[in-house]
């Protein structure tokens, strides 16, 4: 693996059903996070908030993200990479979009995995989710 991780950063959207937001780029067969790569010139909540424009068509304000942790794992989509993400917890603030590479949106039980995750996704966030299903008493 390269020492050099990929940063990112990636968002924890929850429904009122305490459900999480995951989303399945084009040519992909796993889901993820939204969210994506970290600009040079980015501060991590500034990319998360163009990315998830981007991606979901969520208009998120970044002064209301909850900052969650950075977590590393293997990278989804480059082999022998691993990616480094800066996690938040967004709230929804409308109604989401399959947008540009964004092929298919799923709101996914964080209790019941039973969609091909990425490692990130299935290691690191989904237990954070977890948590924070059942101190906000979303679930």
């Amino acid at each position: 693996m390269s020492d050099t991780p990929i940063h990112i950063a990636a968002a924890i959207i929850f429904n009122e059903a305490g459900h999480v937001l995951v989303v399945r780029k084009r040519g992909s067969s796993v889901f993820m996070q939204p969210g994506g790569k970290i600009e040079a010139h980015e501060a991590p909540a500034e990319a998360l908030a163009r990315e998830l424009k981007e991606e979901i068509a969520l208009a998120a304000p970044t002064g209301q993200f909850l900052y969650l942790g950075k977590f590393r794992a293997e990278a989804a989509h480059e082999q022998g990479r691993e990616v480094e993400a800066d996690v938040f917890e967004v709230a929804l603030t409308g109604s989401v979009a399959a947008n540009a590479e964004i092929e298919e949106i799923r709101w996914i039980d964080p209790f019941v995995l039973d969609l091909p995750l990425a490692i990130l996704s299935r290691d690191h966030i989904m237990p954070v989710a977890r948590a924070r299903s059942k101190k906000e008493n979303i679930r």
